[in-house]
């Protein structure tokens, strides 16, 4: 089971982003880097490819790593460390290891 999941709302720890907050787009498991929602945003020159479409300057998501981004409790609402507990009939859940809440 990841710590991290598409959906989740997660904190950026580390880099020029530190601070903010995001919803998780998506989650590469073979680099290890997830797509989050308004970070790390990157400029990337698109142009014209099509009568009705506009070229210029935009600005898209890159993957950011799994080791900088951190899970926001529900419950405390801030950044904290996932832990993992088996409930009594057998399923495996996430746990806030500040709160002891299940996420």
């Amino acid at each position: 089971m990841q710590k991290i999941k598409k959906n989740d709302i997660i904190q950026v720890i580390k880099g020029k982003d530190k601070g903010k907050k995001g919803k998780v787009i998506q989650i590469f498991n073979e680099s290890g880097r997830a797509l989050v929602e308004g970070i790390n945003l990157a400029k990337k020159h698109k142009r014209q490819t099509r009568q009705d479409q506009k070229g210029g300057i935009v600005s898209i998501e890159m993957p950011i790593a799994l080791s900088n981004i951190m899970l926001v409790c529900k419950h405390c609402d801030k950044a904290a460390r996932v832990g993992f507990l088996i409930l009594k009939d057998g399923t495996k859940s996430r746990v806030c290891k500040s709160c002891k809440e299940v996420i």
